[in-house]
């Protein structure tokens, strides 16, 4: 049986360049980017050729590129290393309601330091008002944190409006680009943001690869402390094979224009299953602006986790949400947060195409949905009681 990729969000595959750059770098560029000496400096030149790679990828600076072992680090480093850095006495962040567990726990961990977070709500939409960013607003305000496409709806928040807010206010703004960066163009200087973090297994590099931009001039105090590694930002010697392979990836980025496929998928959902739905896409009837590649849906009188499964033993490979989320007992936070109730919650299924994923494919998984789903209904005591006629989620 033939096993089908779509679950791009969770992770990538490597690309064969980048395959190739990670291999020889572990063979034969072994050296240590900080020695002086012959090996030394090539892998220096390795390091420096990806920093200006990555650089490339977001409209940066090479030295406002500061290399982490991942999404996670980054964004750690951008809220702790802001926060930390401020000298007011009394602490405030704002965040939103529907950001990745690296960003809502390094928060929550800012709150047992007795920092207060205010957490914004993004509505049906799936998207961030910046009216009630604005409304969060204090005088000891010292960070804002909103992530740019959701990990689970995809939906793109409005970071240059919240930008333009933060700058008015003084107030450095972080943003979680992990599943915007190469997804969608980003430049960092045309969104306006300060801090913004990406992680290359995103983008069909190695994992254990990330990057923080830092806007030249914003204050940002160390996390990790050892030597004087990416400018005294974040000490540890890099890991050299990665992250070269991650400047391959970011310059060698695979075409593919996937939002036609993901709206056909949805449209035959929708045609050919009742009660089924798309979460998060509509303002006042207006599809809400996504990554393309990523649909959540919901289908009423089943779960997602068993139709998950019931996919993957036809050989597909969706999720249920975030990776980082696999085996919560919870709902899913972000499906809650946009007024989801549990039930609706645990009924929804994501979806996250990429490069290799082609319209033969995209059919098949569509008809495999189909089936799985009515399959599943038949042998649920919901489903045996489901109500006669169909209910669809808004296609736009």
């Amino acid at each position: 049986m033939q096993h089908i990729y779509f679950d791009h969000n969770a992770t990538t595959p490597i690309a064969p360049l980048v395959l190739n750059e990670m291999s020889a770098c572990l063979a034969d560029v072994y050296g240590n980017a900080s020695s002086i000496h012959y090996f030394g400096q090539q892998a220096k030149e390795r390091l420096e050729t990806a920093r200006r790679r990555v650089a490339a990828l977001l409209g940066a600076g090479e030295k406002e590129i500061v290399f982490s072992s991942g999404g996670t680090e980054a964004d750690n480093l951008a809220i702790l290393g802001a926060v930390r850095a401020s000298t007011r006495a009394a602490r405030h962040v704002i965040s939103s309601a529907i950001e990745h567990p690296a960003v809502l726990n390094t928060c929550a961990q800012l709150e047992r330091e007795g920092v207060a977070v205010d957490y914004i709500r993004a509505g049906a939409s799936g998207v961030v008002d910046p009216d009630d960013v604005r409304r969060a607003l204090r005088p000891d305000t010292v960070l804002i944190t909103i992530m740019h496409a959701n990990n689970e709806l995809g939906t793109l928040q409005p970071i240059r409006d919240i930008a333009r807010l933060a700058r008015e206010a003084g107030v450095p703004f972080h943003s979680d680009g992990v599943q915007a960066a190469g997804r969608i163009p980003v430049a960092v200087n045309d969104l306006g943001v300060d801090l913004y973090s990406i992680s290359a297994h995103k983008f069909y590099g190695p994992k254990g690869a990330g990057a923080l931009y830092v806007r030249k001039g914003t204050r940002l105090a160390p996390i990790l402390f050892g030597g004087h590694h990416e400018r005294d930002r974040r000490a540890g010697t890099e890991n050299v094979p990665a992250l070269s392979a991650m400047g391959v990836a970011a310059a060698n980025l695979p075409p593919a224009d996937l939002a036609p496929l993901r709206d056909r998928l949805e449209r035959a959902v929708l045609e050919r299953v009742p009660f089924a739905r798309i979460n998060g896409v509509s303002i006042d009837g207006v599809a809400s602006p996504r990554i393309p590649n990523t649909s959540n849906i919901g289908f009423d009188f089943i779960e997602g986790e068993p139709l998950v499964i019931a996919l993957d033993l036809r050989g597909f490979a969706i999720s249920s949400g975030s990776a980082c989320s696999s085996g919560a007992v919870e709902p899913s936070h972000v499906l809650r947060a946009i007024g989801l109730n549990d039930r609706q919650a645990r009924s929804s299924i994501r979806i996250s195409l990429g490069a290799s994923n082609t319209v033969e494919q995209v059919d098949a998984l569509a008809d495999a949905i189909v089936d799985s789903v009515a399959h599943l209904r038949r042998i649920s005591p919901e489903g045996r009681i489901a109500p006669e006629g169909r209910t669809t989620g808004t296609y736009a």
